[in-house]
């Protein structure tokens, strides 16, 4: 066979160098997914506290927590993308310099935050922190509580996160009605639109927030979104803290009208010692949606699928922003 054939049409350049890809992962845990990596793959370390190690990097993994204090360190750094590893990329177009891609992790945590979300209702509706807190001090205190079967459970936001808390809902016999930014339907009925809040909310047993944070949906959860809710329901928030107001928050819990369950607060951390920490209606948890053992395999199988693809010369999966 002469070159020509081989170099023809749809046939392999023999004098092209195969792609290659450079990719920075944030940490040795992260590096240590990747022992089997794709042919074509070269990693290397970069926590982003200090300048970057080269001045082009095809793939730029920032680490999970904290992203937004080290993204400045990408100015005068040419990428192809910056995978990050949170599905909320709020404060990220403030602080990503200019000329970079931004993918944010979709498929990573839709489960856990659902897992969490679920545990949170299911808690509350069964009174399981009064039942810890009096099984510390030793009293035996038998009640009759709400049950999570034949409640009716508002969706407020039917993302990746929406559906995946709805799907574990669901085997409990409970009535889930779905609110997202525009209306539609699907094979479950209607998804109703935003507008149809304040009619809903009078309608539901427990409210479940799960809308990224916007400039729309910032304080969406104020003084009136709370009133317009049954006295004694369940809010839980496992979205964003900004996305509800903390002092409306707080006088509809004070006066015991409404339970809250947040894994969300503004501000956050909750300082030591706030009043949402004192109340026993309000369970607290430290913004831990995504954070289990399911995080890792998913942020593995999310890489290898951007790395396969930009490979291939394809566009990445998840871009939200271009600076």
């Amino acid at each position: 066979m002469d070159q020509a054939s081989i170099e023809g049409p749809g046939r392999y350049d023999l004098t092209m160098t195969p792609p290659r890809l450079l990719v920075s992962l944030p940490d040795s845990r992260i590096r240590g997914l990747f022992a089997g990596a794709p042919e074509g793959i070269e990693f290397i370390e970069w926590d982003m506290t200090g300048p970057a190690p080269v001045d082009s990097i095809d793939i730029v993994v920032p680490p999970y927590m904290g992203t937004t204090m080290h993204l400045d360190r990408l100015a005068g750094v040419k990428t192809r993308l910056v995978q990050g590893l949170s599905l909320g990329y709020d404060d990220i177009a403030g602080v990503l310099p200019p000329g970079h891609v931004f993918a944010n992790a979709v498929g990573v945590h839709e489960a856990s935050t659902a897992e969490l979300a679920l545990a949170l209702i299911l808690a509350c509706q069964r009174g399981i922190p009064g039942f810890v807190r009096d099984a510390a001090k030793g009293q035996w205190s038998p009640a009759l509580l709400p049950s999570l079967a034949d409640r009716t459970v508002l969706l407020v936001g039917y993302g990746g996160v929406g559906r995946a808390i709805e799907q574990r809902l669901l085997p409990f016999e409970v009535t889930v009605v779905r609110v997202a930014r525009t209306p539609r339907l699907d094979e479950r009925g209607p998804v109703h639109g935003i507008e149809s809040l304040p009619e809903l909310l009078a309608q539901a047993d427990i409210v479940v927030i799960a809308v990224p944070l916007t400039d729309e949906t910032t304080h969406l959860v104020d003084d009136s979104f709370l009133s317009r809710m049954r006295d004694h329901s369940l809010l839980v928030n496992v979205a964003r803290g900004k996305v509800a107001d903390t002092a409306a928050l707080l006088s509809h819990a004070t006066s015991a009208r409404l339970r809250l369950a947040l894994d969300v607060t503004d501000p956050e951390p909750l300082p030591e010692g706030h009043p949402l920490f004192g109340l026993d209606n309000v369970l607290v948890t430290p913004h831990v949606g995504g954070a289990t053992t399911a995080m890792m395999p998913r942020v593995a199988r999310l890489l290898n699928q951007q790395f396969a693809r930009m490979l291939r010369g394809e566009e990445p999966l998840n871009v939200v922003l271009r600076s």
